[in-house]
């Protein structure tokens, strides 16, 4: 008997798909594509809320593997409960790196030349200079050197920065130099002029971005946030920028979305996009690839790739 895979992404659209198992689409709607019981395979949903890929997986109870399209599985490994034990998850781990890097360039970029504010004054039809920073001579820290990690320094090469400090959970030696480990964050944080977190949300890095890591980032420092929001404390990153010593780009945010009223909205030296790191014409031929090689894995019976987990394990 075939078995179903639930794909976000209509089956006839996707090239090289294997034979075998029935492709059901289904990107979140009300009714399910077919019976929950069946699905094998199912991959969640992109940029739905958390209660929409959830939803069905209490029901999936012949699940085999979970595949997501995103680089974190946060709010997949919060409902662990709802999925039968021997179910693999695995993550998207290189479909988000390019357009994920670029964001973070272009949230490095515009925050530093000042971007923001000469749009606000367009709007005004107001010709108004000034001197800003620029990216060359700063020293770069990426907080998270994995594959997103590694992408955003390769788009950091041209720019002649001054130094690349690279920290990840554990210390290594890369053909690009060292990468300390996270017990070294304290003394090589402060000689960061912009610091780009890149790094997964887990219990270890849940809040990280406390006030006493902010208050290590030099004076002047730039916190760039493409990982996850609740990485960064709110309330101690509003401290310090309403303070005027340090500025932020945040593609991510906590609270997410975020709230109209919110105090992070109008803080000085801050500029936020609505989480579109992923989102970009780079993602759909990325995920293909991802999902056909996966899928043809299954089928030859082979190891998965990207497997973050086994339930029950």
């Amino acid at each position: 008997m075939s078995e179903d895979v639930w794909l976000p992404i209509p089956p006839e659209e996707i090239k090289g798909l294997p034979e075998g198992p029935d492709y059901l689409f289904w990107d979140g709607g009300q009714e399910f594509p077919g019976d929950p019981a069946k699905c094998a395979v199912y991959v969640v949903p992109y940029m739905r809320r958390e209660p929409v890929k959830v939803r069905p997986l209490e029901a999936m109870t012949g699940l085999r593997v979970v595949q997501t399209l995103t680089a974190g599985v946060d709010d997949i490994t919060a409902n662990l409960s709802l999925i039968v034990p021997g179910v693999q998850l695995c993550n998207a781990r290189g479909v988000h790196d390019t357009s994920t890097a670029e964001l973070a360039l272009t949230l490095t970029l515009a925050s530093l030349r000042g971007i923001p504010g000469f749009v606000r004054a367009q709007d005004e039809e107001r010709w108004q200079g000034e001197f800003r920073p620029a990216l060359a001579d700063r020293n770069v820290l990426i907080l998270g050197y994995g594959a997103i990690g590694s992408a955003v320094e390769d788009r950091l090469a041209p720019f002649e920065v001054g130094r690349v400090i690279r920290v990840a959970r554990s210390g290594r030696t890369t053909a690009r130099g060292v990468v300390h480990p996270l017990t070294e964050l304290p003394q090589v944080l402060p000689e960061a002029d912009v610091v780009i977190l890149a790094t997964p949300l887990t219990d270890e890095t849940r809040g990280l971005v406390d006030a006493a890591f902010l208050a290590r980032m030099k004076d002047g420092a730039l916190l760039v946030n493409i990982a996850r929001g609740p990485v960064v404390d709110t309330d101690a990153l509003l401290s310090e920028v309403e303070s005027g010593r340090l500025t932020a780009a945040l593609d991510v945010t906590d609270p997410e979305p975020l709230p109209p009223g919110h105090p992070l909205w109008r803080a000085p030296g801050v500029l936020i996009t609505p989480h579109v790191g992923g989102p970009s014409s780079a993602f759909r031929p990325r995920a293909e690839r991802l999902l056909v090689d996966q899928l043809t894995r299954f089928v030859n019976h082979e190891p998965l790739r990207h497997v973050v987990l086994t339930t029950g394990a």
